[in-house]
């Protein structure tokens, strides 16, 4: 090879990322080697010139956020964090790409894989997160940093191809970071013409540049993206900006050296092996399979660095605590996503008899409850604050300039604000809720199931969560959505009977950190039930027993969620007058009670006896509960439009066909 001067060493260190990144993919016989050929040298000046991090440990807390949204050039960060030193990345783990148990998947996976600020793949979604990391960045420097502390202070970037910047979140993401004037987000764009279909042009003629410039973005571009130089100043002048995020058109050639460079054949097959020997050749890479030159790996070995970063920053927090004692331990305690042990005696708790109330409305004022002790729980809903009970009173408003608000202007952008949160979530140190109507889950899912394959205990705060919404008809009415939800592994999905069942809800949603909460809320004011937060946190308790003086145990049980328990209440007054004794259960969290022991779960819904399921949503979850021999009084069909209360009676959710729904199986 060259001689090792300067340059030539930055050069050998891009062709290692190259040839890492095709020498797995041919080893897997699996995988997108175009991108990381032409996207590498962006790539390695990121990491080498000016992200900051520590690959002993990488999860500390004030470093830079990276994020391969294209997430199919998986290979490309797995390289760079074999060569800067992540201990878990070894060269075994490249040789091994996307086989079983180990560190490189073939799409990025926060969790499995240490080194990454999140799961990406579904395009799109990763450039939308970085939205929310920015902004929680900017929302935790403008409430702790203080003059001369800035123990926020980092940069969030993202690499992104034109698959991302097609789909439709990335409109509502990069909008709202306009908007927002999110000034240390930065974007680059490996702009290859190229998809894995065709060519570019052959799918769209919109002005990008243009586009993002109308959002209010900063717009730079790299002409060569081969230049090291040329990509080095023009993220130095997207630091500089502070008023705007800032994309990068990065021109680049897809499958860079290959036989098939330049053509959607690079994009999501091996080379093969001939096209590999063809590509080190044009690279002009002597070395055999997965070889990482000593003096690259000197060069890009991070360790020292990473660890001189997080030095200096431990030394400011520090000073920190010793200046402001108060301040220090609240920075410790939301980094440490610390909830008040008193949570239950925080809650408000209601009166049984007292006033009906919508369980929206008693979820608003537990979120006000839960903000004077939670001085990170933010978040807003899409455009829906005032419907959805969102706001956080006295907390102020994020707005561009003026970070330090909690309540957010999202926008009517459902997916855009769900992708936001798992941003803020996975930032550290925020909690998120977003909020919208149940129906609209269907805008959010994407991010809703990101949310789960990531772990982050986002809240969403779903309302109107029936056919009890009434006159707005089936376009609004969420027959089908919560079945969708419940079918996400790792999601919990509450849908409280009152407004008691609420405030528990909420302790779940906080308590619960091994993936998201979807808070399913009525519009319709329902009656107080007696609080019994042990029994919601199983998921499903017993809410009425039959009348234990008869000596006769119960000969049906009704099992309902939401407004439906009510319901179920008065059908078993009506039974009872029948001569039928029945249980009633309460089951606002399916995934919970699943969970629970098999000794628990027999003592409410007990073996033997038969069930009919009351819930004026899809049928499709209860037949689980219920067996072959119940009954599920559920809809069929879209709602209609017309008052709450007729459509309860038009859809058989009445005492009349609750009983003769029971005697029909008994």
């Amino acid at each position: 090879m060259s001689e090792n001067t300067p340059q030539n060493v930055e050069q050998l260190s891009v062709n290692t990322i190259r040839t890492l990144a095709i020498d797995a993919v041919q080893a897997a016989n699996s995988g997108h080697p175009g991108a990381p050929l032409g996207a590498a040298p962006m790539a390695y000046v990121v990491w080498q010139k000016f992200l900051r991090f520590n690959p002993q440990h990488p999860e500390w807390p004030a470093r830079d956020r990276f994020v391969l949204s294209a997430g199919h050039a998986s290979m490309l960060i797995y390289s760079l964090l074999h060569l800067t030193g992540y201990p878990e990345m070894t060269l075994d783990d490249l040789k091994n790409f996307r086989q079983w148990g180990y560190h490189t998947p073939g799409h990025p996976e926060f969790f499995h894989t240490k080194g990454l600020d999140a799961t990406t793949g579904p395009l799109g979604q990763g450039a939308a997160m970085t939205v929310g990391m920015a902004m929680a960045e900017q929302f935790l420097a403008a409430k702790y940093n203080r003059e001369g502390f800035p123990i926020f202070d980092n940069y969030t970037y993202s690499i992104l191809g034109d698959g991302d910047l097609q789909e439709g979140i990335n409109h509502e993401s990069a909008a709202l970071a306009g908007h927002l004037k999110l000034g240390k987000l930065i974007w680059l764009h490996d702009d290859n013409s190229v998809q894995l279909d065709t060519a570019t042009l052959k799918a769209e003629s919109e002005d990008t540049a243009a586009r993002f410039r109308a959002y209010g973005w900063e717009v730079l571009r790299v002409q060569d993206g081969n230049n090291l130089a040329e990509i080095e100043a023009a993220v130095q002048q997207a630091q500089a900006n502070k008023d705007q995020p800032t994309l990068i058109q990065v021109k680049t050639v897809i499958g860079f050296g290959s036989p098939r460079a330049g053509t959607s054949k690079a994009h999501g097959e091996p080379l093969g092996e001939e096209g590999v020997a063809e590509t080190k050749k044009a690279l002009g890479w002597e070395y055999p399979p997965f070889t990482v030159p000593d003096e690259v790996r000197q060069h890009m070995d991070a360790a020292q660095r990473g660890q001189g970063f997080e030095d200096a920053w431990n030394k400011l927090m520090d000073e920190y605590r010793a200046s402001f004692p108060e301040l220090g331990k609240e920075v410790d305690a939301v980094l440490a996503r610390e909830v008040p042990a008193n949570l239950a005696e925080i809650l408000p708790s209601y009166e049984v008899g007292g006033k009906a109330m919508a369980t929206r409305n008693a979820s608003g004022e537990v979120i006000n409850a839960l903000a004077k002790v939670l001085p990170t729980l933010m978040g807003g809903s899409a455009d829906l604050s005032g419907s959805t009970k969102t706001t956080i009173k006295d907390g102020g408003e994020f707005l561009p300039g003026s970070y330090q608000g909690r309540n957010v202007y999202f926008g009517v952008r459902e997916f855009g604000m769900a992708a936001a949160g798992n941003g803020l979530s996975l930032y550290g140190g925020v909690r998120p809720l977003v909020g919208t109507f149940a129906v609209f889950a269907d805008y959010l899912k994407p991010a809703f199931r990101l949310s789960a394959i990531q772990m982050q205990p986002v809240t969403y705060v779903l309302t109107h969560d029936s056919i009890g919404l009434g006159e707005d008809g089936p376009t609004h009415q969420p027959v089908d959505q919560l079945a969708m939800l419940r079918s996400v592994p790792g999601a919990h999905v509450i849908r409280p009977a009152d407004a008691n069942e609420t405030a528990a809800a909420w302790a779940m949603a906080l308590e619960y950190e091994k993936g998201p909460t979807a808070l399913i809320l009525s519009r319709q004011d329902l009656p107080i039930l007696p609080r019994n937060h042990a029994g919601v946190k199983k998921g499903a308790y017993v809410v009425k027993d039959t009348d234990s003086t008869s000596g006769e145990g119960a000969q049906v049980i009704l099992i309902a969620s939401g407004s439906e328990v009510s319901l179920a209440l008065d059908s078993a007054d009506a039974l009872a007058r029948e001569g039928v004794n029945a249980r009633v259960v309460s089951m606002p969290c399916m995934e919970v009670f699943r969970a629970q022991d098999q000794a628990y779960r027999d003592s409410v819904l007990t073996p033997g006896t038969k069930r009919v399921a009351i819930e004026a949503l899809a049928k499709m979850p209860w037949y689980e509960w219920v067996g072959s021999g119940g009954a599920i009084i559920g809809m069929d069909t879209f709602g209609a439009s017309a008052p709450a209360k007729v459509l309860f009676e038009k859809f058989g959710f009445s005492v009349e066909n609750v009983v003769k729904t029971v005697k029909g199986i008994l």
